[in-house]
């Protein structure tokens, strides 16, 4: 075998494990946050993980750290598949059962709040990696008192708002929903359960009916991140959209960092402990996972112009292409000359 043809075998070779590991690779991860109202995590990244301005942002930050907070999109568990009550423990809803998020389950009435009114009202999910999936609001109950701890009995029994696959408007799914008649300070919890996925995600945002949080203390109000201010903290975050919660086979929220590993002895901090306290069920919606069951051949919406098959295939394809070509060009060469096209030099 001449050094050429070597040189060729050696790239088809070479090209073929790429391939196979582009065909093996998981789809991109959904990520994003509530930004109206604003989300407990997304209020905090706007005011600036290095210096918040909010006493419970400050204090938010201080126990759980700057990066949870660069990383504002990604309160989620990998492995969800609709078992959000059987995977998030009381009281640790808005950090969705993971230590990386724990300063957001801080029970305190000062949290940064949105405006909230009873009656038709539209919502915005701000997503940095779409995907499809249903989305479910929950509001707590009268009575809910916001310096203790969140518990799933504390919510309503059924969602306000639900709604799947909706609409992708600038970056951001946009939906409607009918708020109930509430007053004074309360909650909104949303999951985001994706539908090619396991993976859910989940947000606590403040609201207020009326003036003032029932108690005659204003509250700051939350301001959801620009766009440049997402940009900007882009550079920071670890959160990798091309490597996460494909499969669901990580264990919630770990692997994915930029580096496709979680720091030593995170994935087990992260892992949702099981809820054995005996509560109320909420919403059958919410824990059902109705609309959690993986859709066959799903569109892969955070891959522009494809859909689930797509990268695979292009990728696929074109090492096919390429060995094919390797292959071609060595049998031309052992090929005999033919009379009348004189010889192929070597």
């Amino acid at each position: 075998m001449t050094a050429r043809r070597k040189a060729l075998t050696v790239a088809a070779l070479g090209i073929a494990p790429l391939a196979m590991a582009g065909l093996a690779a998981a789809p991109a991860s959904a990520h994003g946050s509530m930004t109206d109202p604003v989300s407990r995590v997304s209020a905090c990244f706007a005011e600036g993980p290095e210096n918040p301005k909010s006493a419970a942002c400050k204090a938010a930050i201080a126990a759980s750290g700057t990066q949870a907070f660069y990383d504002w999109n990604e309160v989620n568990i990998a492995n969800a598949a609709g078992k959000h009550q059987q995977l998030i423990p009381d009281g640790k809803l808005c950090s969705a059962g993971r230590d990386k998020y724990k300063g957001l389950d801080l029970p305190r009435a000062d949290w940064p709040s949105s405006a909230m009114t009873p009656g038709n009202r539209t919502f915005s999910y701000k997503a940095t990696a779409p995907h499809k999936g249903s989305f479910e609001l929950y509001l707590t109950k009268d009575g809910y008192d916001p310096t203790q701890p969140l518990k799933w009995s504390d919510l309503e029994a059924k969602p306000f708002a639900k709604v799947t696959n909706p609409k992708l408007e600038n970056g951001a799914y946009v939906f409607n929903g009918v708020v109930p008649s509430k007053s004074g300070r309360h909650l909104i919890y949303s999951i985001w359960q994706r539908s090619d996925s396991p993976e859910a995600f989940y947000t606590c945002s403040d609201v207020v009916f009326g003036k003032d949080n029932g108690g005659g203390t204003s509250t700051p109000t939350a301001s959801a991140p620009s766009e440049e201010e997402i940009a900007d903290g882009a550079d920071k975050s670890t959160v990798d959209h091309n490597g996460h919660g494909g499969d669901g086979g990580e264990e919630a929220g770990s692997g994915s960092e930029k580096d496709g590993t979680a720091p030593a002895g995170e994935a087990a901090e992260n892992a949702p402990e099981a809820n054995t306290a005996a509560e109320p069920t909420v919403a059958g919606d919410a824990g059902s996972g109705a609309d959690a069951t993986p859709e066959a051949g799903s569109e892969n919406l955070a891959r522009t112009g494809g859909d689930s098959n797509t990268p695979y295939l292009a990728i696929g394809g074109a090492a096919a292409l390429a060995v094919g070509a390797a292959a071609t060009f060595g049998a031309a060469r052992r090929r005999p000359a033919t009379a009348g096209r004189g010889r192929h030099s070597r």
